[in-house]
């Protein structure tokens, strides 16, 4: 995932309204968002994955490295992220450009994860899906006594990317009057920001 155009830091008037609307990375309330993708034959792929922490480089998540969307972010890394807020007062769209993320980042991501999710990161395979709803129960709770010993590391399928946001929409919704969004574009040396309609 190299050769592609990298956008300039989110260190302006956007990283001021990503702050305001995103909570802090070591708020262990991680929010969701949809991750959409391109598939090889052009067409479009989405699913919910956990917003593990942003920053001025942009936004990161993590996965394993066998699912479907690491093999389409192999062939194209162009994604949007989507979050919503609920009763729809607020959504955010981020287009960019996914990267593979530091080692470093993705073994401090795992530490991160709830002891649920770092079990759900060994055990979520495609063997484990074929299992009947018995089997899948014996095996989660035989994974805390048989599997790895305490703490957990990450299995060697965990892996993470850094999303590097070439255009962001703050949606705005309003009750009291139209709906707006303030749209921040990549341009050489920062962002042009423009009001649109909602």
């Amino acid at each position: 995932m190299t050769g592609v155009p990298v956008p300039p830091p989110v260190d302006g008037e956007p990283w001021r309204l990503l702050q305001a609307w995103l909570p802090p990375d070591d708020d262990p309330d991680r929010p969701a968002m949809t991750l959409s993708t391109a598939t090889p034959a052009g067409g479009v792929d989405a699913r919910t994955v956990l917003l593990s922490g942003f920053g001025p480089e942009g936004f990161a998540f993590h996965t394993d490295a066998r699912s479907r969307k690491v093999a389409q972010l192999a062939a194209n890394p162009a994604v949007a992220l989507t979050f919503l807020w609920p009763g729809f007062v607020r959504q955010l769209v981020v287009t960019g450009t996914a990267h593979l993320a530091p080692d470093a980042a993705v073994a401090a991501a795992y530490r991160a994860r709830s002891p649920y999710l770092q079990q759900l990161a060994w055990q979520n395979t495609t063997e484990f899906a074929q299992l009947s709803e018995p089997e899948r129960l014996a095996r989660w709770a035989a994974f805390t006594t048989d599997g790895p010993a305490e703490p957990l590391t990450p299995p060697p399928t965990w892996t993470g990317f850094v999303v590097r946001p070439d255009r962001l929409t703050f949606w705005h919704g309003n009750p009291l009057t139209a709906s707006r969004r303030e749209e921040y574009t990549a341009a050489a040396g920062g962002w042009v920001v423009s009001l649109l309609p909602g």
